[in-house]
């Protein structure tokens, strides 16, 4: 598998995390999904979980499982979002490593085609995702609106290498 192969988000959302609606799950056959925390589910400056995080978690709740898999060493800030959100989580994942984010997919008893790996980086997020055969979901980052924000000036560069290596991150 090449690079741009490794890279290559199945989907392309366009939108935040919570623009991931129940027929996108369905269209793709999704019954589990693991979710990036920091910039996927709220800016890493923000431990407070939003009420439209709260509601999106509670409309796909009955169609698929759902865990947190962050490479934030930081277990009480993970924690707090998991329980915030009455979810099962793994903090210090080590992405693209898939050592322990194949513990949250054995915990899901679920064939891996039908889990979703979903977050706003394409060398950790998506690498570890298609690594493992998963659905790979790209989301646009949650960021606060501070101008000159390290980690989406990180994505910026993610995606330039992404397109050079051969993957096509445009939106279908």
């Amino acid at each position: 598998m090449t690079w741009g192969n490794l890279l290559q988000p199945d989907l392309i959302l366009g939108d935040s995390v919570t623009g991931l609606k129940p027929e996108i799950l369905e269209q793709n056959r999704l019954r589990g999904l693991l979710l990036d925390v920091d910039e996927t589910l709220l800016p890493i400056t923000r431990s407070q979980v939003s009420e439209e995080l709260h509601q999106w978690i509670e409309t796909i709740r009955p169609l698929v499982s759902v865990w947190l898999v962050s490479n934030n060493i930081s277990q009480p800030r993970i924690s707090a979002i998991a329980n915030a959100l009455n979810l099962p989580y793994i903090s210090g994942a080590g992405k693209p490593s898939r050592r322990k984010v194949r513990r949250a997919v054995d915990a899901m008893n679920l064939p891996i085609s039908q889990i979703g790996m979903v977050g706003d980086r394409l060398f950790t997020d998506v690498l570890v995702g298609n690594r493992l055969g998963m659905f790979t979901i790209l989301v646009e980052p949650m960021l606060d609106s501070t101008p000159g924000s390290t980690l989406y000036s990180m994505r910026s560069l993610e995606v330039w290498l992404s397109n050079i290596l051969g993957a096509s991150l445009k939106l279908d």
